[in-house]
């Protein structure tokens, strides 16, 4: 619309606006506003044992192999129990032991005269607290230490058999072996009698026999007693090449 003006007659032009309030702005693009965000990096590699079932057999192969081996040193190895039978017996010289005890303990000491086949393996010296009577003064019922001599063998079919030298009495070698063993026969070798002694473990069940005797040599008597897992046989002729034999010097 035109308007003229009274004083200068100058023509004045109003522009309608209605509807308009600001100039539009350009709207940013896509690529403009991503710049003001932080853009992810790319994703890590997935390890390579993850790839590939064959990179999997490949890193197991070493366990694998380990295993092996460790089941062919275990296949190499045997575990033994009850009879010693099987395995290497160790050596242990009973003749050297026993002259060296004869010497020493102040009891007769015989050393067996055993059959081919039977080996001696272990041997040793032990005490027993109050195992007989006070040999200075018998009449007061005093009792002091008594001493052991054994020596254990391996009979020809493998069992393990011991013999026992002491200067104690027969009670309490015998409890020294096996405390609820109690006397339940007699046995007869070559004319000397051997008292059979048998008793029951923990759970009820029988322990090896014991058998026993007295020997007398020069220099007092001594006890001697027998037990393992032998055969009757075996306790028989370990006990007929014991008392064969002189009791061995004391000097």
């Amino acid at each position: 619309m035109v308007e003229k003006c009274p004083r200068t007659e100058s023509v004045r032009r109003n522009w309608d606006t209605r509807g308009v309030t600001e100039e539009p702005q350009p709207t940013p693009s896509l690529d403009a506003r991503a710049g003001d965000e932080p853009v992810p990096g790319p994703r890590p590699a997935k390890p390579r044992l993850l790839q590939d079932g064959r990179d999997m057999f490949w890193s197991l192969m070493p366990l694998v192999l380990a295993c092996i081996m460790l089941a062919g040193l275990v296949g190499m190895c045997s575990f033994q129990t009850g009879s010693s039978k099987q395995g290497v017996v160790p050596s242990y010289d009973a003749s050297v032991a026993l002259h060296a005890d004869a010497q020493t303990l102040g009891f007769p000491i015989r050393l067996p005269h055993l059959p081919a086949g039977w080996r001696p393996n272990s041997g040793g010296r032990g005490g027993i607290d109050a195992g007989r009577p006070d040999p200075a003064d018998p009449a007061k019922g005093r009792r002091v230490h008594a001493v052991t001599s054994t020596v254990g063998y391996i009979s020809p079919t493998g069992m393990y058999l011991s013999l026992t030298q002491s200067n104690a009495d027969e009670e309490r070698l015998v409890g020294s072996i096996h405390p609820s063993a109690v006397p339940t026969g007699a046995v007869d070798v070559s004319g000397t009698n051997w008292v059979v002694y048998r008793g029951a473990g923990d759970r009820g069940a029988a322990v090896e026999p014991i058998w026993t005797t007295s020997l007398a040599g020069p220099t007092g008597t001594a006890t001697l007693a027998i037990t393992g897992s032998g055969s009757t046989e075996e306790f028989r002729t370990l006990a007929s090449a014991t008392q064969s034999q002189p009791p061995l010097p004391a000097q």
